[in-house]
């Protein structure tokens, strides 16, 4: 109950800030102007200080190939990046399937492109993990358990995991939120909980390398694929989109993708978007392609804002 009264304070304090801060931003100057830059914002998925250096170096790529001016954030939670589309804090996000399908019916934001992961993967899925001597080993056997989940806007880490414990009838024992996917593979590693919820991406084909939420703390815990195994995988979703807000310029948003589907062709490029999001590039995308998302959301969560309410 502190957690979801501190977040939710939290959440509103950055909210109000960023309300604040577009509203005194110049609305005469052009967009992508020194004066009136265009405004980036990348999921919080991961360690924020990765995503951080890795959008600055986005920013500066964007701006030497187009001309414009960028400034990229890395706000603190999901919720965030869909109300800065509301406020006029943010122009592009790099964000969730959820966080964007909540943004598209509050505000109108567009998907553009969808990230592609190892292998030309265009669909990931959740998964629910657990320590192996947990003595879990099934679904059946998470009633009562203590369980992290990464965020309440958060597709794998949430809102399909949490369906699938639905449909089976689990009944939780204490559950939280813990931020970020690597956080939630850390707390199970070291007991700290039962079990948890992150996102599932299958391993390399050429190498068989792991490429699941485990391998984003194998530097710090070697033995993590030995000692936390997957339990359950979720259906299929379409990868992570990077959205426009409606009234973008379309002009501007062609310009800005073009610049997008070069920069993964670079080998800084690829390095960059590996290091913050384990990915190799960009694909199209459009609205349509989570129409599938927006079904299970009806079918196992009912209203969206709700949902993303929902503790």
């Amino acid at each position: 109950m502190r957690y979801v009264l501190v977040y939710g304070t939290f959440t509103l304090v950055a909210i109000a800030w960023i309300t604040i801060r577009a509203l005194l931003g110049s609305s005469q100057a052009p967009v992508g102007s020194a004066s009136r830059p265009i405004q980036l914002m990348l999921t919080p998925s991961v360690e924020n200080q990765k995503v951080t250096t890795s959008a600055d170096s986005l920013v500066a790529y964007l701006h030497r190939a187009t001309g414009l001016h960028f400034t990229a954030a890395v706000p603190s939670s999901y919720i965030v990046v869909v109300e800065s589309f509301g406020s006029g804090a943010a122009d592009i996000a790099i964000t969730n399937t959820f966080s964007y399908v909540l943004a598209h019916e509050k505000y109108g934001a567009n998907a553009a492109l969808m990230v592609v992961r190892r292998g030309g993967e265009t669909h990931y899925r959740g998964q629910i993990i657990a320590h192996k001597e947990s003595g879990i080993r099934r679904i059946e056997d998470l009633g009562g358990k203590r369980f992290a989940f990464v965020d309440a806007a958060s597709t794998s880490g949430y809102i399909l995991p949490k369906a699938l414990l639905d449909r089976h009838g689990i009944r939780l024992g204490q559950t939280l939120f813990a931020g970020r996917h690597d956080n939630v593979v850390t707390m199970v590693y070291q007991r700290q909980v039962d079990a948890g919820a992150t996102y599932y991406s299958p391993p390399d084909p050429a190498t068989g390398e792991i490429l699941d939420a485990r391998a984003r703390v194998k530097t710090h815990f070697p033995d993590v694929f030995d000692k936390v195994r997957i339990i359950a995988l979720t259906e299929e979703i379409p990868n992570d989109p990077i959205v426009f807000r409606r009234d973008f310029p379309p002009a501007l948003r062609d310009i800005i993708v073009r610049a997008l589907l070069e920069f993964q062709k670079t080998p800084t490029g690829r390095r960059i978007l590996y290091d913050a999001y384990s990915i190799e590039g960009f694909a199209p995308a459009s609205d349509r392609d989570y129409d599938r998302l927006r079904e299970l959301i009806r079918n196992f969560g009912g209203d969206l804002r709700a949902l993303l309410h929902r503790r």
